[in-house]
């Protein structure tokens, strides 16, 4: 796929979709994996940057297919225009990132109502069978970098005052036992980049973006709501136990959250576009250890 360019997307989504010559185009983003188009901001067209990307979207409208009626979260209804090129279609849910700045503003009752509905919908997710989600393309989630490559690239790139509490958390991180809980088949993509929030109502109408789903640790999906809030955290890990009888470790939580920012890093070392965001990205969670604990606190926790 060559470079974005909004005339190549419109004339390939008109020719197989006429009835949308007249409407109006705008590129949303070029992700990793997938460059979309708002077609009147009402329908979302994915195009792939690459084989890899194609995989992936197919792979994506085929797992959704089995993830929406089992959820009470709406997510996509994708289908899939062959091409060429290969591309995917679906409604647009109505909303915008939720990032931390506005999850600050946010009143008490806002933020207990998000972290109850995703809370509800990662048990409702953890749910689906294994076998039936790997047949149907679900594949291990991506690893990520050695604790001994993280050594090499990542921590030489931080200031002094993070090494200690970077060095710390790998020792722990090392130092875990198998999850627990096991694996399951789970988004593990819950950031704020990804969610269809309506500030106007301060509601969430829906998550998207199920490619990076798939079947890992059960604690490990449990780290993207860090990049909000860990406060978000808190409240989707005790509304997840109500919903599921589950006891989950929040340092395991906090654990994994710092490897894996380090692992990012580390795997972007050589990336001059992306090193700054991913060493700001650590120096956020382990400048700040009296919030990371707040992943352990939530008001009303029943436990």
């Amino acid at each position: 796929m060559p470079e974005p360019n909004l005339d190549t997307f419109s004339r390939a989504i008109i020719r197989a979709f006429p009835e949308l010559e007249t409407s109006s185009f705008r590129l949303m983003t070029a992700g990793w994996h997938s460059t979309a188009v708002d077609v009147d901001d009402r329908l979302v067209f994915k195009f792939p940057r690459h084989k890899v990307a194609e995989r992936a979207l197919l792979s994506e409208a085929a797992l959704l297919a089995l993830i929406r009626p089992c959820l009470s979260m709406p997510v996509p209804a994708m289908s899939i225009h062959e091409g060429p090129p290969l591309f995917s279609r679906h409604e647009k849910l109505k909303g915008d990132h939720l990032l931390a700045a506005r999850y600050e503003e946010l009143p008490e009752h806002a933020r207990q109502r998000l972290g109850n509905d995703l809370g509800r919908f990662y048990a409702e997710l953890h749910r689906l069978d294994l076998n039936q989600m790997a047949t149907a393309g679900a594949e291990p989630v991506g690893t990520w970098q050695a604790p001994s490559a993280i050594r090499a690239k990542a921590l030489p790139l931080l200031a002094p005052r993070l090494l200690a509490r970077a060095e710390a958390t790998l020792m722990e991180y090392e130092s875990l036992p198998p999850d627990p809980h096991g694996i399951i088949y789970g988004f593990f993509d819950g950031h704020g980049w990804n969610m269809a929030f309506d500030h106007a109502r301060m509601r969430l109408n829906g998550l998207y973006d199920f490619a990076d789903s798939g079947i890992g640790a059960l604690h490990q999906e449990f780290i993207y709501s860090n990049f909000i809030a860990p406060d978000l955290t808190a409240r989707i890990v005790a509304a997840y136990e109500i919903a599921t009888g589950r006891v989950l470790d929040r340092q395991r939580i906090s654990i994994l959250t710092g490897v894996h920012r380090l692992s990012e890093l580390a795997e972007l070392v050589d990336d001059p576009d992306h090193v700054p965001a991913m060493i700001r990205s650590v120096a956020e969670w382990f400048a700040a250890p009296l919030q990371r604990m707040a992943i352990s606190r939530v008001r009303g926790d029943r436990r």
